[in-house]
């Protein structure tokens, strides 16, 4: 079997790990010390996140979409295929190594949709993002860290919390849609979302070919 090899390293802002890219042949790895965050093989709840918020916009003129996280690209394509060619993605990725990997190793695995036109990206905590940004974007697509259990920074606590989710709540335009991914099912967060004035569906969704595991994703609307 080939072995892992560390191609890339960083401090996680806030924390004493650090993130790291692998690559093994022609698969990558995104890990914080042992845990894999993402694996270049293992995409399709990435993918199902966008399309959940990007199809409820099919009829809105020029929608503006927020996503926080970058991961491997592959959220950020999905979002573009389902969007026209009006339409605007802010991308806010607080880690400098992820957008490096992205514009480097990683770029083919996803068709390299930072360099399309639609995209601005913000090297910044996807909740400043949000508190600059009142009703600002007709979709926040989030896919931080682990979900609401958040495995690499305590600082991605407030983004699900109630503080977060009022920020996002008032960064979104009415009809607006907040879709979020999640490694496993939250109840809390259920909650949390309905008290902060959504209306909340939730679906489990592959993670992707093979694997038989399954990742969360919530579609909160703010009611028009």
């Amino acid at each position: 079997m080939i072995p892992w090899e560390l191609l890339d390293s960083a401090q996680v802002p806030g924390s004493k790990e650090e993130i790291c890219l692998y690559r093994r042949g022609e698969e990558y790895s995104i890990r914080v010390d042992r845990s894999e965050l993402m694996n270049s093989r293992v995409h399709g709840s990435e993918e199902a996140l966008a399309r959940i918020a990007c199809y409820r916009l099919a009829d809105r003129p020029g929608p503006r979409v927020l996503i926080g996280g970058l991961g491997m690209g592959f959220t950020l394509a999905a979002a573009l295929r389902a969007l026209g060619r009006d339409s605007q993605v802010v991308v806010a990725e607080l880690l400098p190594a992820v957008v490096r990997w992205n514009r480097g190793p990683l770029a083919s695995l996803a068709g390299s949709p930072l360099e399309d036109r639609r995209v601005t990206l913000q090297e910044e905590d996807v909740g400043k993002v949000l508190q600059a940004g009142k009703g600002e974007y007709d979709a926040i697509v989030l896919d931080v860290d682990n979900g609401p259990e958040g495995l690499t920074r305590k600082g991605n606590d407030w983004l699900y919390g109630r503080a977060g989710l009022a920020a996002a709540f008032a960064a979104l335009r009415p009809g607006g849609v907040l879709s979020v991914w999640s490694a496993a099912s939250d109840r809390a967060f259920t909650r949390r979302l309905r008290l902060a004035g959504f209306q909340v569906d939730s679906y489990r969704v592959p993670a992707g070919p093979g694997t038989g595991r399954q990742h969360t994703i919530w579609a909160a609307s703010r009611r028009a």
